[in-house]
């Protein structure tokens, strides 16, 4: 493939996963914070995809790999959250309950987010949505180090 052909695959990737996040909470699957800043990193990869198909430019190429490794990480910290094998943000994880008074823990309840992000609300073969972001992205990290390659 050429430069930008996988250019034009890796933009085409992030805009489908980005699509398929919106399409999920379409269909009623609301994001929690995770999931939300998953969706960041794609849309600047997207943007750098769409400007590096008009500049012939291989640091274009390595920022949208940056880019993709950025949603990666997100989704590969918010996959340890889902499993319990660290603690996410305090917003949107469930929090300590021991040694709170009955004000506080009343507080905690309605601080909480409707949306939790240790919580899989969905999973094909095992792997929750923030899971198949992680690996999908792993491989348009590729993509774009192939394009920066060929520059």
């Amino acid at each position: 493939m050429t430069r930008l052909q996988l250019i034009g695959l890796a933009t085409l990737g992030s805009a489908s996963l980005l699509a398929g996040a919106y399409v999920f909470q379409m269909l009623g699957y609301a994001p929690c914070k995770l999931c939300v800043w998953q969706r960041y990193p794609h849309a600047v990869a997207i943007l750098i995809g769409v400007l590096a198909l008009r500049i012939s430019h291989a640091g274009l190429a390595l920022a949208g790999a940056l880019a993709a490794a950025a949603t990666a990480g997100v989704g590969a910290f918010h996959v340890g959250v889902e499993q319990g094998w660290w603690q996410g943000p305090t917003s949107c994880s469930a929090g300590p309950v021991g040694g709170m008074s009955a004000d506080q823990l009343l507080d905690q309840i309605m601080a909480a987010p409707l949306v939790r992000c240790d919580e899989i609300a969905w999973q094909l073969a095992g792997i929750s949505m923030a899971g198949w972001n992680a690996l999908l992205s792993c491989g348009l990290i590729a993509i774009w180090l192939m394009a920066a390659r060929r520059a």
